[in-house]
C-alpha cells in the first residue's frame, strides 16, 4: 500500500511548493478628475498618434531619425537585450546541468613502455525546486526584464518630447532673431530720418543720439540669439545622434499645430498608459519575488548528481573496468548562519517596501505632472492671446506716433519710445507661444502619449514622411 502512495506523491514532490508572498498591486486612489480639469472626459490627447499631434513634416522626420540613432534609446535597447539574456540564464536553472571533462597524457621509461593514457567523464547536476527558490528567482528576473522593456518605452517617449521641445525652442529663437532684425531695420530708418533732419538743422543731436542708442541696444541682442541658435542646433544634433551641424526647419512656431481642445482623460487610466509607472510596478514585482527567494533560503536544497566516465585500457588493467558511473541524491540546508539568512530576509522586506513607496510616489507625481502641464497649456494660451492684443496696440502706437511726428504734433521721444516698447512686446508673444507648445508636449508625455501604438507603429513612416535635409533659413 505504501508504494502506490509514494508514487502518487512524486508529482507533488517535483512540482514543489513556493514560499513567499504573491504579488498584489498596492491600493491606489486616483483623483476623480485632474486638478486643472474639473470636468472629466474619457477621451484623451494621449490617444493621438504622435504624428497626428506633431504635424510639421520636418519635425516628424527629425523624430524618426532620433528613434533610429538616439544614444539613450540605443542604450535602453541594449539593456533590454541584456536583461532578456539574463532571464535565459535564470531559466536555465530549471534544467539539468551537464558538463564534461577529458584528459590525455603520454609516458615512457625503462619499466613502462611508450604508452598514451586518456580519461573522460560526464557529470550532471539538477536542483529540484521543491521550495520554489528557482521559481522566485525566475519571477524576479522576468520582472526586471519587463521593467527594462518599459524603461525603453519611457526613453522613447522622452526622446520624442525632447526632440519636439528642442525643435520648438529652435523655431522660437529663429523668430526672436527675426524680430530683432526687423526692429533694427525700423530703428535704422528712424535714425536716418533724424540724421537727415539734423543735417538740415531741423532736429538736435539729442534725437540722433537717442535713436542711435535704441538701435545699438537691439543690435547687441542679435549675436546672442545667433549664439543660442547654434547651441540649440547642437543640442538637437546630439538627440539625433549626429555630429554638430545645422538643423532643418519647417513651419514657423506660430504655425505649429496646437489643438484647441486637449482633454486629459480619466486619471484611473494613467497607470496603464505611462511606461515609467509600469516600470516602477515591475520593479516592485521583482522586489516582492526576492522576498520569496530569501524565504526559500531557509529551507534545504535537494539535488540529483550523476557521473559517467572511462579510462584508457592500459590504466584499466591496473584499476579494473575502464568505465564507471554514479547517481546520487543530495540534501543540503543551513543549520547555523549567524543571522545571515534572517537579515537577508529582513533586507528583502525593506527593499520591497522601498519599491512600493517608489511606485506610489511615481503614481502620485504623475497625477501632478498632468495637472501642471494641463494648467500651463491653458493659462499660457490665454496669456498668448492677450499678448497678441498688446503687440497690435503697440504697432498701432508706432504708426500713429510716426504720423504725429511727421506732422509736428509729437516729439522724437514719442516715436522712439513707441518703437522701444514694441520690441519686448513681440518677444513676449513668442515666449508665451513657445510656452504653451512646450506645455502641450509635456502634457502628451505626462499622459503616456501614443500608449495604444505598437513598437512597429512607433517607428513606422505612417503620417507625412519628410526629408530632414531641407535647407535651413
Amino acid at each position: 500500500m505504501r508504494k502506490p502512495a509514494v508514487v502518487a506523491l512524486l508529482p507533488l514532490l517535483f512540482a514543489g511548493c513556493t514560499f513567499g508572498p504573491k504579488y498584489k498591486r498596492p491600493q491606489i486612489q486616483p483623483p476623480a478628475s485632474y486638478y486643472a480639469e474639473p470636468q472629466t472626459r474619457e477621451n484623451s490627447v494621449a490617444d493621438l498618434a504622435w504624428w497626428d499631434l506633431f504635424k510639421d513634416p520636418v519635425l516628424q522626420g527629425l523624430i524618426r531619425e532620433a528613434f533610429k540613432s538616439n544614444y539613450d534609446l540605443q542604450l535602453a535597447v541594449a539593456r533590454v537585450e541584456q536583461e532578456r539574456a539574463l532571464l535565459g540564464v535564470s531559466r536555465s536553472q530549471y534544467y539539468p546541468q551537464v558538463e564534461y571533462d577529458a584528459s590525455i597524457s603520454g609516458a615512457q621509461s625503462q619499466l613502462v613502455p611508450n604508452h598514451t593514457y586518456y580519461g573522460y567523464s560526464f557529470s550532471t547536476f539538477w536542483e529540484i525546486d521543491l521550495f520554489g527558490r528557482l521559481r522566485k528567482l525566475n519571477e524576479a528576473q522576468r520582472a526586471v526584464y519587463f521593467s527594462s522593456e518599459e524603461a525603453r518605452r519611457d526613453v522613447r517617449l522622452l526622446v520624442l518630447s525632447e526632440v519636439a521641445q528642442g525643435y520648438f525652442q529652435l523655431r522660437a529663437l529663429d523668430e526672436q532673431l527675426a524680430i530683432a532684425h526687423r526692429t533694427v531695420n525700423s530703428f535704422q530708418v528712424t535714425l536716418e530720418l533724424f540724421q537727415h533732419k539734423f543735417a538740415g538743422g531741423a532736429s538736435s543731436g539729442l534725437e540722433v543720439a537717442r535713436a542711435q542708442a535704441a538701435l545699438s541696444n537691439v543690435a547687441a541682442a542679435i549675436p546672442d540669439f545667433e549664439r543660442q541658435i547654434v547651441a540649440q542646433e547642437n543640442a538637437l544634433a546630439l538627440l539625433l545622434g549626429r555630429n554638430p551641424g545645422p538643423i532643418a526647419r519647417g513651419a514657423a512656431l506660430v504655425d505649429q499645430y496646437d489643438p484647441p481642445d486637449v482633454p486629459a482623460g480619466l486619471p484611473a487610466t494613467l497607470l496603464e498608459r505611462r511606461p515609467d509607472l509600469r516600470e516602477a510596478e515591475q520593479n516592485l514585482i521583482s522586489a516582492n519575488a526576492n522576498v520569496g527567494v530569501a524565504k526559500a533560503n531557509f529551507f534545504p536544497t535537494i539535488s540529483l548528481t550523476g557521473a559517467l566516465g572511462g579510462i584508457s585500457p592500459q590504466l584499466s588493467e591496473l584499476t579494473g573496468s575502464g568505465k564507471a558511473w554514479s547517481l546520487a541524491g543530495n540534501l543540503a540546508g543551513p543549520l547555523f548562519t549567524g543571522g545571515r539568512l534572517k537579515n537577508q530576509y529582513r533586507a528583502s522586506l525593506a527593499s520591497r517596501d522601498q519599491a512600493r513607496i517608489s511606485f506610489e510616489k511615481a503614481v502620485t507625481q504623475a497625477f501632478g505632472e498632468v495637472s501642471t502641464s494641463l494648467s500651463a497649456h491653458q493659462q499660457l494660451a490665454k496669456a498668448y492671446l492677450e499678448q497678441l492684443h498688446s503687440v497690435e496696440a503697440y504697432r498701432e502706437s508706432v504708426q500713429l506716433s510716426s504720423i504725429r511726428y511727421d506732422s509736428g504734433l509729437a516729439s522724437y521721444f514719442e516715436i522712439v519710445d513707441a518703437q522701444i516698447q514694441l520690441y519686448p512686446a513681440e518677444g513676449s508673444a513668442v515666449t508665451y507661444d513657445l510656452g504653451r507648445k512646450l506645455a502641450l508636449v509635456s502634457l502628451y508625455r505626462a499622459l503616456g502619449g501614443g500608449w495604444n501604438l505598437t513598437d512597429s507603429q512607433w517607428a513606422s513612416t505612417v503620417g507625412t514622411p519628410s526629408s530632414t535635409q531641407a535647407p535651413t533659413p
